[in-house]
């Protein structure tokens, strides 16, 4: 009886380690894939980049996106206004 539930509590561990430290292996592996495959500086600082552009948003794409959902919004609303003329619901 004892030895599974060992087995379960270990197991258990195990998951909400790697969970929680998900970060630290993910950083780990690329920083190690990069250093192992990487032969010139171009071509780790690339694999690296690479990585960290695919999970982070700039400043730039951020206000491009807002400035894109607010001319999105001011467009519908002057089709309800027009809509509202017409004698239609939005």
């Amino acid at each position: 009886m004892t030895k599974p539930f060992t087995r379960a509590t270990a197991l258990l561990a195990v998951v909400g380690g790697s969970l929680l430290l998900q970060g630290c292996i993910v950083g780990a592996v690329v920083g190690t894939g990069a250093a192992v495959v990487g032969g010139t500086v171009k071509a780790t600082g690339a694999v690296v980049g690479a990585g960290f552009d695919a999970v982070t948003t700039s400043d730039e794409e951020t206000k491009a996106k807002r400035e894109r959902e607010q001319r999105e919004y001011e467009r519908e609303q002057r089709r309800c206004e027009q809509r509202q003329r017409q004698g239609k619901d939005c």
